[in-house]
């Protein structure tokens, strides 16, 4: 069991068996998503993110390498002396789109905003007004949070079972020690 333990102590976001915390392990880091909303909204420069962000150049400089390196972004100099590079979504990147509108029609709920958001999305072919939708591949109706579920397939419920008799473990021990006494 200790062998087993550490394993999964030594585990990070972007290793466990489970999409959404894979997700959360590359891009989770808030400065890696303002850095996406800039690039969605234009940004291609390391000073127009900076100019936007307010983010310590260190700081932006190591999203920057990080959304690199995992493959979001891709650098692509566009002046020799002195080197300059702009910044642009990768297709990996791009597929991020769905997540980002997500964070933003949350924030129009919950953002503090009385009756309007301060951004909206306008449908670039008709010119319309739109927003998040979820619908059924198979059926086209719209969906909601109670109308499916996450179907776990054998590696993430095997691991999430693993997780689970790792922390009965854990408690029982501590439930022990309490018992014994200092």
């Amino acid at each position: 069991m200790r062998e087993e333990e550490d394993e999964l102590r030594a585990s990070h976001l972007s290793e466990l068996k489970c999409p959404i915390a894979r997700t959360v392990g590359a891009i989770g880091d808030p400065w890696a998503l303002m850095i996406l909303r800039e690039l969605y909204l234009g940004s291609r420069r390391f000073d127009q993110f900076q100019g936007q962000l307010r983010a310590p150049t260190a700081l932006l400089s190591a999203r920057l390498k990080e959304l690199e390196l995992i493959g979001i972004i891709k650098k692509q100099r566009y002046q020799a002396r002195p080197a300059r590079y702009d910044y642009r979504l990768t297709s990996k990147g791009i597929d991020l789109w769905p997540l980002m509108i997500a964070l933003k029609h949350w924030g129009d709920r919950w953002g503090g905003w009385a009756k309007t958001s301060p951004a909206a999305l306008r449908h670039k072919t008709c010119g319309s007004a739109t927003g998040l939708q979820f619908t059924c591949e198979c059926c086209g109706k719209p969906l909601t949070a109670f109308e499916v579920e996450l179907e776990q397939r054998p590696p993430m419920a095997n691991e999430r079972h693993n997780l689970d008799a790792l922390n009965k473990t854990r408690n029982q021990e501590k439930a022990r020690r309490r018992r014994q006494g200092p």
